[in-house]
């Protein structure tokens, strides 16, 4: 039998409730403590109204990831006709979303779970990073049919050179993610990139 109206809202404002709730906590407690019951507690929901919607902690965690990151334009990158300007908007967002220790929390919470779940694993590929990489890869062929950027640009090659050395330097907690860092891997990407 399908939710009625009211019910369907119900349902909604819950899930709403558990993801904030989640959002919150992560912000406050170091991920080990971070629990089903802390997160029911603070939604006002009980734990089985969890459990109806995501399989373990890191799911909740995920899609309140998911939720507090999603912006007007989704994945979608600027294109101003200006594919520097495009892409440094991009690397320093990324740098400082990095650093922002909310946002950091989070990342960090799914870098434990992605190692010890293959279900989560598969959603944050297929769910986050593959659709990041779409929404790059568009941009950069956008800049390849403008002549910006050269007619042979291997795409995959171009990504990773633009999000490899930022993901690297937080994820071995090197530190250094600034603006500047930022706009010297664009320098080194687009060197590579450009039409010659």
């Amino acid at each position: 039998m399908a939710d009625t109206p009211a019910a369907a809202r119900r349902s909604e404002r819950a899930r709403a409730a558990i993801l904030a709730a989640a959002t919150e906590l992560i912000r406050e407690l170091s991920y080990p403590k971070l629990s089903i019951e802390a997160i029911a507690g603070r939604a006002g929901v009980g734990k089985q109204t969890i459990y109806r919607w995501w399989p373990s902690k890191g799911a909740v965690v995920f899609d309140a990831m998911l939720e507090s990151d999603s912006g007007p334009r989704g994945l979608a990158l600027p294109n101003t006709g200006d594919i520097a300007a495009d892409l440094r908007e991009l690397l320093r967002g990324s740098a400082a979303a990095l650093i922002d220790p909310g946002f950091e929390s989070f990342l960090r919470a799914m870098y434990i779970e992605i190692q010890q779940d293959p279900a989560l694993a598969a959603a944050y590929r297929e769910r986050l990073l593959l659709p990041q990489r779409a929404a790059i890869a568009d941009r950069l062929s956008a800049g390849v049919g403008s002549g910006e950027l050269r007619a042979d640009l291997d795409i995959e090659l171009a990504i990773d050179l633009l999000l490899g050395p930022i993901q690297m330097r937080w994820s071995l907690g090197l530190g250094g993610l600034t603006e500047a860092y930022a706009d010297a891997v664009l320098d080194a990407a687009l060197a590579y990139s450009r039409a010659c």
